[in-house]
């Protein structure tokens, strides 16, 4: 059976990609510190042929030891939040994520030249293309136009030149993984956000999906939003984000290439809490907004081309946002009412 080390797999995406590799008959070792959420239960946490490791992906040591017998690493631990996060911890998200993806490639060397792993799947981001200009955005525009202005951005640009750099040096095989906006379920307070007023709701996460439903489901009348609501994204559920991911484990096509992982459909920000808005308070209700000040790293066009993941691995994001709005809106009902969030 083979083995694959998920790094942040208590995250956000993390959770699941550890699901969607266990369910493909995968052994799944998940390597998580817990300092985004706090322990979280999963619903895969029993299952015998996953173990979870509390530390740090920073030691280098102990991710050594634990590549030593995996054929496959997932390298997606990283310190991440809402766009709150890129304002808060200007310093940290570029210090300890250096620091991460550092010792997650000299373990990964080293694995590969005294263990048996194949692969690193390295999670990039969108935030690649923060300085765009012309979209959709392609692989290989990331090389074409300005860095990115904010430093999680950067970072995430630089875990491409590391991935890349330890092949030229090293022959470490691997593929980088872009998603794009994630929405879904399991996502709670974080323990180290800033809250944010927001109108008369106090925010934590500033991922604009849960956000909205909360403030919708608190009562916000007119609903709050950042900006003018024309900034479009690309909402794109975790399930198929991880199905994409994994399907790249294996594809001998994907052997040091680089994915955009997206839905193809386009959204803004207005027509998302139109959405959210009429899902939770029923047709009747007129919907009502007022824009608040927009975050100064809040990019207005997250638009992926999709094609190359399309073609050369077969992968599709079919997953609709009503199909998203309508798993996601009764778990914040409950992680509200449970005080989560």
């Amino acid at each position: 059976m083979e083995q694959v080390l998920v790094s942040g797999s208590a995250g956000f995406i993390g959770g699941y990609v550890v699901e969607e590799l266990l369910n493909r008959g995968y052994a799944v070792v998940g390597l998580d510190d817990f300092s985004k959420y706090g322990k979280v239960r999963k619903s895969y946490d029993d299952d015998p042929r996953y173990r979870l490791v509390e530390g740090d992906a920073r030691d280098v040591g102990l991710m050594t030891r634990l590549l030593a017998n995996c054929d496959h690493f997932i390298a997606g631990a990283a310190m991440i939040g809402g766009i709150s996060y890129f304002h808060t911890y200007a310093y940290d998200l570029l210090a300890t994520n250096e620091r991460i993806i550092a010792a997650s490639c000299d373990a990964a060397i080293a694995a590969r030249r005294d263990g048996r792993l194949r692969k690193v799947t390295y999670l990039s981001s969108s935030m690649v293309f923060e300085s765009a200009d012309e979209w959709p955005s392609y692989e290989g525009q990331q090389r074409e136009i300005p860095p990115p202005l904010s430093s999680y951005g950067f970072q995430k640009l630089a875990v491409e030149y590391f991935a890349r750099a330890a092949w030229d040096q090293y022959k470490l095989p691997y593929t980088l993984v872009r998603p794009f906006n994630c929405v879904g379920i399991g996502e709670s307070r974080a323990l180290g956000d800033q809250e944010i007023l927001s109108g008369n709701v106090e925010l934590a996460m500033s991922h604009v999906v849960p956000d909205l439903v909360q403030k919708v489901l608190k009562g916000q009348d007119p609903l709050h939003i950042l900006g003018d609501g024309s900034q479009v994204r690309h909402y794109t559920y975790g399930g198929d984000l991880a199905r994409g991911i994994a399907d790249t484990l294996e594809h001998p096509a994907a052997l040091n290439e680089d994915f955009n992982l997206s839905t193809a459909e386009s959204t803004t920000v207005l027509e998302l809490a139109e959405r959210i808005w009429y899902k939770i308070k029923g047709p009747d209700v007129p919907f009502r907004y007022v824009s608040d000040e927009p975050f100064e790293y809040d990019v207005q066009k997250r638009i992926p081309d999709v094609t190359k993941a399309r073609k050369v691995l077969g992968f599709e994001a079919t997953t609709t946002l009503d199909a998203m709005l309508d798993e996601v809106v009764p778990w914040v009902t409950h992680a509200v009412a449970d005080g989560r969030l």
